[in-house]
């Protein structure tokens, strides 16, 4: 064993003594597949209002400009299922991944964490941390990593696992041995295309972020159009359909992460809470929730949409 394969095991097997359920490596470097893709993406206007993913182009396909002298991308996924819906009054529904502390916080914590167990063992490593946070583009790192394939409805699948992951990422300036892409497992399958009620997977692997239900309800910061009532399935934040659907994710497993349990507070809340939430009521609901993205004002516009 080489000493880029000695130092991949190292960092793979601590990743998982975390907590991570996989973890992957690729060479860093531009990714060269991706950039017409995203190219086009952007000039049909499938990210809407996110102005966001229009900047920084270069960065976003080549991880060498987030770290000088990168070398690795270490790619990581930190489970979040959890199969036990919270019923909430008029059927209204909260992504999984919300239901517990916000994510960014959870897993950029165990990176961190990573991060310094590879400098105490390894040496002296220059490396950055990102966790949905940065334009890098998560999904073609995983998918290269080894980690999974993009599936229909865009989102990275294990076929061990299924798909209730949170992607992150450490770029580091120290070589290591990459792992092999995996192949493609959807199929024939549309199950994801024909579930979603929207519509927003209008084509294999590429998904409209405009009109994307979690778009609706997480990005979109002016009031949701008309044309949408009815069609938001009563997801008040996030949506979880395609991935609810997709026959990978018979074989998720719960996830073991006491942080992503909902608070005593989010399942103790009464129908007329919901309806007629107060900003005091969010607050303390929502304290620590990835919720907090969409605001007050953004959650009451949600709910209003839907039950009025």
């Amino acid at each position: 064993m080489n000493a880029l394969e000695k130092y991949s095991q190292l960092i793979k097997a601590e990743a998982l003594r975390l907590g991570f359920s996989f973890c992957g490596i690729a060479k860093a470097g531009f990714l060269e597949d991706e950039a017409p893709r995203l190219a086009q993406w952007l000039k049909e206007g499938r990210n809407g209002k996110m102005a966001y993913m229009e900047n920084h182009f270069d960065k976003r396909l080549d991880p060498t400009l987030l770290l000088d002298g990168a070398k690795s991308v270490v790619s990581l996924m930190y489970n979040y299922h959890n199969p036990n819906e919270i019923n909430i009054a008029g059927n209204l529904k909260l992504s999984q991944y919300a239901f517990g502390e916000d994510y960014h916080e959870v897993v950029k914590d165990k990176l961190h964490e990573l991060l310094q167990f590879i400098r105490e063992e390894i040496g002296e490593v220059n490396g950055r941390a990102f966790v949905d946070s940065a334009p890098i583009l998560e999904k073609a790192w995983a998918q290269k990593s080894g980690l999974g394939w993009i599936g229909k409805n865009g989102n990275i699948i294990h076929k061990k696992a299924g798909s209730f992951f949170f992607l992150s990422e450490l770029i580091i300036d120290l070589p290591l041995a990459a792992d092999a892409p995996v192949t493609d497992h959807c199929g024939t399958c549309t199950a994801c295309m024909d579930a979603c009620p929207t519509g927003a997977i209008y084509e294999a692997k590429k998904v409209d972020g405009s009109k994307c239900i979690s778009y609706f309800t997480i990005e979109l910061k002016d009031a949701i159009p008309e044309e949408m009532k009815g069609k938001l399935n009563n997801w008040a934040f996030g949506c979880d359909v395609c991935m609810n659907v997709c026959p990978w994710n018979r074989f998720a497993l719960k996830h073991q992460e006491p942080r992503f349990e909902p608070n005593e507070l989010l399942l103790n809340m009464k129908a007329n809470e919901w309806i007629d939430l107060t900003e005091d009521v969010f607050k303390k609901v929502f304290n620590k929730s990835a919720v907090m993205r969409t605001k007050y004002n953004g959650l009451k516009r949600n709910i209003d949409f839907i039950v009025n």
